[in-house]
């Protein structure tokens, strides 16, 4: 099968921006931003979501405890790389557990958060740009994920991330930094995920090939 000519990068409103060699789309791989529109779910441009199977809706997908109108948010930068079986676990999730017990006597009353059994913390969950989640990882409520990060397969994230971490484990623990506390400083203020994509894909071989001194001339 002769190779697909040369296109364009496809426009972040793309919903399945893969094209597959036979020329029909790859439906298990979406730019998340087009596939969802869920109100309390916030997804920069590029960013992507992956899934062997896909599911009808993304954000239930991605997010099965939130839902709209919740007090709480999920946030996800630009150029992010979301790999199947990832879940985000809100804080609609959470049970209250400073007390006795940590049963929700609520949901099976009236479903009043104001009662004494609901907790009243919802924190928001936030990841940065260019993060990349490995297959089956779990981010935990009120979780904060610097930008570059790299959480490893199956890994149970939660609290604060620091950008450029890799991330393994249940609990998820950084591993190490991918560079130095300069070099990471420098990709945090070229903020490349900001700029237009092409010139983002003239820097390809800078991005890709960690050259921050062509980046930085970029």
């Amino acid at each position: 099968m002769p190779p697909l000519p040369p296109r364009a990068f496809p426009d972040p409103s793309t919903r399945h921006p893969v094209i597959l060699p036979d020329g029909t789309v790859h439906k298990g791989t979406v730019f998340l931003a087009a596939a969802t529109d869920h109100p309390n779910i916030d997804v920069g441009g590029y960013t992507y979501a992956s899934a062997h199977v896909p599911p009808a809706d993304w954000a239930a997908q991605l997010a099965p405890f939130l839902y709209p109108g919740a007090p709480e948010r999920l946030t996800i930068g630009k150029f992010c790389q979301i790999a199947d079986g990832v879940t985000f676990v809100t804080a609609s999730a959470n049970h209250r557990y400073d007390g006795f017990s940590s049963f929700p006597f609520s949901v099976f009353l009236d479903m009043d958060r104001n009662r004494p059994s609901m907790p009243q913390d919802f924190p928001d969950t936030t990841v940065g740009h260019d993060v990349w989640l490995g297959q089956g990882a779990t981010v935990l409520p009120g979780t904060t994920i610097g930008s570059g990060c790299i959480i490893g397969a199956k890994a149970v994230v939660g609290g604060t991330i620091p950008p450029y971490s890799i991330v393994t484990g249940n609990p998820g623990r950084v591993l190490r930094r991918r560079f130095d506390d300069a070099t990471i400083d420098a990709l945090l203020d070229i903020a490349w995920w900001d700029w237009p994509i092409d010139r983002i894909i003239e820097s390809e071989a800078a991005i890709c090939g960690a050259d921050l001194t062509a980046l930085g001339a970029s």
